[in-house]
């Protein structure tokens, strides 16, 4: 039986082997000896190598160290919080306390590729704003103390004044390997929006470049969040801030949606056939840029019926009117379909002749797609909807919690706009600076709205509130606190209306039995700490006090649900997956994920325990199945020994041991 070891099982994945076991699957010449041979892989890539003293770079004091803590495995875990959760067993919704680099190391391995939409709203570098100490030696240890659960010296956080020789370097030492980390958690459609002010734009910029690529960069979005102007500001008075778009990898199509168009847009649908409310686009393409030179496969004839308008790519008796993409002087442009298409759709296309009896073609854009979706657009750079303001942001605040506890939070419409742009109804949103849980709150709304299922994941470092804020007057000690209780609220709120459309759903249908669909109103509290399994570290005046301890190798003060979820983390489940527990022989049995791993860490097993365990295999059919039983818990070690035989007679290949 394999036994999982707490410091390289417990660890988040190796990064930095990864890199490796790519770079020696793509060129194997390049291993000697197990070892990378650096003058080979500059041989195997040739005119890609740079190898001038002076070229375009951007480096500063630190940035190998920040590349090196993304790639810092973490050996903590994910302690579940039922108590401050709601709806514990049916939500998706997660909400983690803790140190977000540590975090992002933990969920590496359960959210890899899964994440479609990250949002942050990071420190601006103000002067005033906090910086994250991250502690190369011993970040989860740094994390306790700075979160005062070690102890009460030295734990603040501290500021980063424009007075200090390194202020634009500790931010981009806290921000990089939290960027490199959470570009991983992607997926190959994912789109990244980060808010920033004007202190850190270019160089989050140049940062997101080379994390991203430059190719990936969609957008920086202008948002107008105090229309007024900042009256303290010198020479201009700011009314924006700056959102910066990356994705993935941009060549999916489905990285960004258009939005649903509304007011005066719908306006121009003004005619109509029996397919529904449209309006006509011109086929040509104005942009002379694109010509027969350019798009020889755009350019081509298209003939009308003078008689009705209609066009087709064939002349006949009745299309005997030719018309090529030209403009009035002359100019060859080219069409916006190709012939295929134009040859598909000849329905949606209809010619009208202009003042100056030449003809013009015609593309019909109809208000609702085939599935009956409102036609959409896309965002634009600009953002000025009153909604958007800051003074919103209070406003959702201070309507759930009666008293504005937050300074500057983001208005829940914000994030409403990011989420129509970078999401479907079944994508999971990450947010690791989420403070009040804007975005967590506007996920809900959405769902709501649209009966959707997307699924949040809140991370906040629980970081004191000021002694004399209201927050703290109200009786929140960190700003994690207000997270979570705003998301309570919200579901609370959000609860009620709910119920409230359901009962209208049901009066207008007078039919009590059609029900909307459920949406998920519920979160799951999650902290972070040190991992549940004790790590071998004997000290050697108390040899023999250190063997008696490693027989019972988890922690005292932890619990089986502590070391179940640290399991989840540790063979990539989702934090959510369905959990069931059955009594086999008297003895409790954890079922995750449909029997994909298989619990118990009971006491005194018994080879008849064993055997109803191996039975599951049967019963649940899972594609694979680990099962991890408490090393210490066999009856003893025939039964472990036999244990393994039995199981994989059964077909069950990987026993691991804690």
């Amino acid at each position: 039986m394999e036994k999982l070891d707490s410091k390289t099982d417990g660890a988040t994945p190796d990064i930095v082997e990864h890199n490796v076991d790519q770079l020696k699957a793509l060129f194997p010449e390049i291993v000697t000896e197990g070892k990378i041979d650096f003058e080979t892989l500059r041989e195997v890539l040739g005119d890609y190598t740079d190898e001038r003293e002076e070229r375009y770079s951007f480096t500063w004091n630190g940035k190998s160290r920040a590349r090196r803590l993304a790639q810092t495995p973490s050996t903590g875990t994910l302690r579940p919080c039922p108590e401050e959760s709601v709806n514990w067993d049916t939500t998706q919704n997660l909400f983690i306390e803790g140190e977000n680099l540590e975090v992002l190391k933990l969920l590496q391995k359960s959210y890899h590729h899964k994440i479609k939409m990250i949002y942050i709203d990071p420190p601006y570098n103000t002067g005033k704003d906090f910086i994250y100490p991250d502690d190369f030696r011993d970040s989860i240890g740094n994390y306790l103390r700075i979160t005062s659960q070690t102890d009460e010296e030295g734990k603040k956080l501290s500021t980063n004044p424009e007075t200090a020789g390194r202020y634009h370097t500790d931010w981009l030492n806290m921000m990089y390997p939290r960027l490199k980390l959470a570009k991983n958690l992607l997926t190959d459609a994912g789109v990244f929006f980060i808010s920033i002010d004007d202190n850190e734009v270019a160089n989050l910029r140049k940062a997101c470049d080379e994390i991203f690529g430059e190719e990936n960069f969609v957008a920086i979005l202008a948002v107008q969040l105090n229309p007024r102007g900042r009256h303290l500001d010198r020479f201009v008075a700011k009314t924006h801030e700056s959102v910066v778009v990356y994705a993935r990898d941009a060549t999916q199509g489905s990285t960004m949606y258009g939005i649903q168009k509304d007011g005066r847009m719908l306006d121009e649908y003004n005619l109509e056939d029996e397919r529904g409310r449209y309006r006509i686009l011109g086929l040509r393409n104005r942009n002379q840029a694109f010509n027969p030179v350019t798009r020889p496969n755009l350019y081509y004839s298209l003939y009308i019926d003078p008689d009705t308008g209609s066009v087709s790519t064939s002349r006949s008796n009745k299309h005997c009117e030719e018309v090529r993409p030209d403009t009035a002087d002359g100019v060859r442009t080219c069409w916006t379909w190709s012939k295929e298409k134009a040859g598909n759709d000849e329905d949606m296309l209809v010619a009208k002749q202009m003042g100056n009896s030449k003809w013009r073609v015609f593309r019909k854009d109809y208000l609702l797609d085939s599935s009956g979706k409102l036609a959409t657009t896309l965002i634009k750079s600009l953002w000025t909807e009153k909604e958007l303001s800051n003074d919103y942001g209070r406003k959702a605040v201070k309507e759930l919690f009666g008293k504005p506890v937050m300074d500057f939070p983001k208005s829940p419409f914000l994030l409403k706009k990011m989420l129509l742009a970078g999401t479907d109804s079944e994508d999971v949103v990450l947010d690791f600076f989420c403070g009040s849980s804007t975005t967590a709150h506007a996920v809900l709304r959405q769902n709501l709205a649209d009966n959707g299922s997307r699924r949040f994941i809140m991370v906040q470092l629980p970081e004191p509130c000021s002694e004399d804020s209201t927050a703290r007057e109200e009786g929140y000690r960190t700003i994690a606190d207000i997270g979570k209780e705003r998301i309570r609220r919200a579901i609370g709120k959000l609860q009620a209306e709910r119920v409230e459309r359901d009962n209208e759903a049901k009066r207008q249908l007078l039919d009590t039995t059609n029900e909307l669909p459920p949406v998920d109103l519920g979160f799951r509290v999650y902290k972070l700490d040190t991992s549940n399994i004790k790590a071998w570290d004997a000290e050697f005046e108390d040899v023999e006090g250190a063997l008696l301890s490693s027989v019972e190798n988890i922690k005292p003060d932890r619990t089986e649900a502590d070391v179940l979820y640290e399991l989840l983390l540790k063979f990539g489940l989702d934090l959510a997956v369905p959990m069931e527990q059955r009594d086999i022989v008297g003895k409790p049995v954890h079922i995750i994920g449909a029997g994909a791993l298989v619990v118990c860490l009971a006491n005194e097993i018994s080879l008849d325990v064993v055997e109803g365990i191996a039975a599951l295999k049967q019963e649940l059919t899972p594609e694979t199945i680990r099962v991890v039983f408490k090393d210490a818990g066999f009856a003893d070690d025939v039964v472990k020994t036999n244990a393994v035989q039995i199981l994989h007679q059964s077909g069950i290949e990987d026993v691991r041991s804690l």
